[in-house]
Formats: structure tokens, C-alpha cells, sequence
């Protein structure tokens, strides 16, 4: 864990919703921008899924322990090549738990188990609009790391796509938690930043962003 750049401060976003500027030192950083391009080159590739009205989103996704296509969670991919995603590692897994652990303190993070975690490439015209993480059985928290270009990060309410929200950058190395009151926030990407990456990460443009999550699933459906 680094220090926050330019004394940013801790902040909460919302009740439950926590942003830690500058979390993820540059060791970390490279570490995930490394392992993105070996997942994004393993048996399914990073895709742009399709939304059901057949509109593409902007971002690229590469998933682990289990796919997501809107609007669900399968072991294999059926919407790309049909092969099984790779499993969730677990430093990943452990990672999640320390941001939850500085976000939430010790006891909230003992037993948190992400079983899937969605990693998004974003390149320097993507966005995401404001949508509702509700996919999952379990309502444990969400933890997202950011690596590369700077982005703007809407954070809005349990209630709809509109006002009141927060709009906050989030820079590499950030990480955000939310759950609790705001589990089920809609929050999204309006713009990236283009240019605002330390070259020292290796990502080059762009910006990785990783969200480690709960299914709930089990082994149910295997």
C-alpha cells in the first residue's frame, strides 16, 4: 500500500462507499497490468460484451472465476468461445481483503470471499454509464483498483441513474469499496482522462479497472 498522492484524502463517497486514493503502490500496479495481458490472452479473450438491445459497450472485459455477460454469471464463456474462464487467483482475492480491511477495518474483511472478479480495459474514448452491480446472489461489498489513466468516477444512489451524485478522479493506484447502504449504488464512467498514466505502470494508454465481487453462486451451478 503507498501513500496517497498529493495528500488526497480518505473519502466517503456515500454511506458504505469509500474511496483510498493512491492504495496500490507501483510494484502493485505493474503487477496487475502484467497479469491483465496474461488473462486477456487465455482462453477467452477480452471482449466488449453485448448488451441484450445489441449495443456493444465501450470497455473491453476479461473475467475471473466466472463470466459475466448481461445480465448473468456462467463458468463458461457461451456469448465468446464457449471454453471456461480462468479461476480467480488468490493474491487477487487476498488483495481485496486488505482494501477491505483499510476501508472497513479487520472484522468486516475476515470473511470476505470475492469468487469472480470483472477486469475492464478501458481505452482513451470509453465510458461507462451509470448501471446497478445487482448480478450477484450476495450483497458483500464490491472493491474496485484502478491502474493507468486517470478517469472521472459517478457515484450515485440505491435510487436511480440521477442526481444527487458525486463525481470524484480516480487516479492509478486507487482503489474504491462499496457496500453496506451503498451495495447497490449506480455509479459509472463518464471520461477518461487520456495522458494522465505514470509510464512507469507499463499499461501505456488507457486504464485497467478491476472489481472483485461476491456471486453467491457456490458451486451450484458448476
Amino acid at each position: 500500500m503507498s501513500r496517497p498522492l498529493f495528500d488526497r484524502p480518505r473519502a466517503e463517497l456515500a454511506p458504505g462507499a469509500v474511496h483510498l486514493p493512491g492504495w496500490l503502490d507501483l510494484a502493485g500496479q505493474r503487477r496487475l497490468v502484467a497479469a491483465f495481458r496474461e488473462w486477456a490472452a487465455g482462453p477467452v479473450p477480452a471482449r466488449a460484451a453485448v448488451l441484450p438491445g445489441g449495443h456493444a459497450m465501450s470497455v473491453r472485459t476479461v473475467c475471473l472465476g466466472w463470466h459475466w455477460r448481461p445480465y448473468r454469471y456462467t463458468r463458461t464463456a457461451d456469448d465468446v468461445n464457449g471454453a471456461r474462464v480462468l479461476d480467480l487467483p488468490g493474491w487477487l482475492a487476498e488483495l481485496g481483503r486488505r482494501v477491505l480491511a483499510d476501508a472497513y477495518g479487520a472484522a468486516a474483511a475476515a470473511g470476505y470471499e470475492p469468487d469472480t472478479a470483472l477486469v475492464n480495459w478501458y481505452d482513451p474514448t470509453a465510458r461507462m454509464g451509470m448501471h446497478q452491480d445487482k448480478d450477484e446472489v450476495a450483497a458483500d461489498p464490491v472493491v474496485s483498483l484502478s491502474v493507468g489513466d486517470s478517469c472521472v468516477f459517478r457515484f450515485g444512489t440505491p435510487h436511480g441513474r440521477g442526481k444527487p451524485y458525486t463525481d470524484v478522479t480516480l487516479a492509478s493506484g486507487d482503489a474504491v469499496v462499496f457496500g453496506r447502504e451503498s451495495r447497490f449504488a449506480y455509479h459509472g464512467v463518464p471520461r477518461i482522462l487520456p495522458g494522465t498514466a505514470d509510464p512507469a505502470t507499463g499499461l501505456g494508454e488507457g486504464r485497467i479497472n478491476v472489481t472483485l465481487r461476491v456471486t453467491g453462486l457456490g458451486r451450484s451451478r458448476e
